[in-house]
């Protein structure tokens, strides 16, 4: 029986601040990092890091532990603030962005991403329209459209009025999912978002992502621990090693024996095999 598929929310690009976007999208970078340093006193933890991710592309963070990756996620959020070198979205200034507009562009998911556990699944949903709302209170009228849509893509209809911590860790992972979706960004930012996950709800998160970025030219940066995920779904991979970038480069360019031999010290037998129409690279511990 062929699935009916359900429409995702477009991405928002016209939220940008910047006269230039339409020649900076031309181009193909909604991202660029250049010269970016972060220090905490005397300890440098990513030093001089140039990259940049082009529009509706998904490049993952991969490195081992220590090495900068959440550090750089943070960076690219705004949340935290580079000690030199700059970051550039759609063109414009990142630190320039008033944090309403920047909240309805990009959309980050932290490890800890949901709040407290008295909320419903629908409530927690409904916190994703917030940058929507006008200074009343109130939003556009199709938002409660985009909540019941997103909710019923990702079968969590039945659980709207459920208690946070009345569903499974797989449920409340879809349920941090969707408040990203019906913010309708362009940009997602994700942090390790399967770590807590069994791999039946790792493999389905990142298909709902692999879609949404599919359907609406999404653009997605993810630290990832796990390199077969990495290398099943990211288009471009960044190594961060020692607070700069190793490498980057596709998976096939990323994943092999010699480069991670270097990088990522855990030993692991590659194998290559023709999956989801690609060739990719699976590891084992063995």
């Amino acid at each position: 029986m062929t699935r009916r598929r359900e429409h995702l929310p477009k991405a928002n690009l016209d939220h940008a601040e910047s006269s230039n976007f339409a020649i900076h999208m031309e181009k193909g970078s909604i991202i660029e990092v250049q010269g970016l340093s972060k220090h905490y006193g005397e300890k440098h933890v990513l030093q001089d890091v140039d990259f940049a991710v082009k529009s509706g592309e998904w490049v993952g963070i991969i490195g081992p532990n220590g090495s900068g990756k959440s550090t750089l996620l943070s960076l690219l959020s705004g949340v935290d603030r580079p000690t030199s070198g700059s970051i550039q979205l759609a063109g414009q200034m990142l630190g320039t962005y008033k944090r309403r507009a920047l909240s309805q562009m990009m959309a980050v998911l932290q490890q800890e991403a949901l709040p407290p556990l008295g909320f419903t699944v629908r409530e927690v949903v409904e916190m994703g329209r917030f940058p929507f709302q006008s200074w009343l209170g109130s939003e556009s009228e199709d938002s409660g459209e985009i909540v019941d849509r997103i909710m019923e893509k990702l079968q969590l209809t039945e659980l709207a009025d459920h208690p946070l911590d009345r569903i499974s860790g797989g449920q409340r992972q879809r349920t941090a999912l969707a408040k990203l979706m019906v913010q309708s960004p362009s940009v997602v930012l994700l942090d390790e978002p399967t770590t807590y996950l069994d791999i039946h709800y790792q493999v389905q998160f990142m298909d709902i992502v692999r879609e949404w970025q599919q359907d609406c030219g999404l653009t997605v940066v993810s630290v990832l621990h796990d390199l077969n995920l990495a290398s099943l779904y990211c288009d471009r991979l960044v190594v961060i090693h020692g607070g700069g970038i190793a490498a980057q480069g596709t998976p096939e360019q990323i994943m092999t024996t010699e480069l991670l031999s270097r990088f990522l010290p855990q030993r692991r037998r590659l194998c290559r095999i023709p999956i989801r129409a690609a060739l990719r690279f699976l590891f084992d511990r063995s």
